[in-house]
């Protein structure tokens, strides 16, 4: 690792969800339901994507052959098929973590406020060295947060 560059501007709360691109979405919600016994979770018809609940986190199923799924990341012929794993995380001060990412050389490729296991919350984007795709998730505003 690096030199350390400050404290980390949030606390790892455990996985929010990880995203599989399949090619079947039906196919791909009977076996996590019927074999896995997965519960169903959110629903995104427009998207092509369906979520179910394994325990307290959450199995994205998105099918990138779906007109609404241009941006899932098709395996790569003989690859592997997942697009990207949801750190859940503490409240975190956007800039911070910018600043923290940065520091690292870290490039953010996206910011976004969307659901996942916990409720919607604000998620950061990047790629560890290896190239996998993380999303940092942190946890839904407090509703007396302004």
């Amino acid at each position: 690792m690096g030199e350390l560059q400050g404290p980390i501007p949030f606390q790892l709360a455990g996985i929010d969800h990880i995203v599989f691109a399949v090619d079947d979405l039906q196919k791909a919600v009977r076996f996590y339901e019927d074999v896995l016994g997965c519960h169903p979770g959110y629903s995104y018809p427009q998207l092509g994507m369906e979520q179910v609940w394994a325990g307290n986190a959450l199995i994205v199923l998105w099918d990138y052959t779906h007109p609404g799924g241009t941006d899932a990341e098709p395996p790569v012929k003989g690859g592997r098929n997942l697009d990207h794993v949801c750190l859940a995380a503490s409240p975190f001060d956007h800039q911070s973590l910018r600043d923290h990412l940065a520091a690292h050389g870290v490039e953010i490729e996206r910011e976004a406020f969307h659901g996942g296991a916990r409720g919607v919350g604000n998620s950061f984007y990047f790629r560890d060295p290896f190239g996998n795709k993380i999303e940092l998730k942190g946890p839904p505003p407090h509703p007396d947060e302004g």
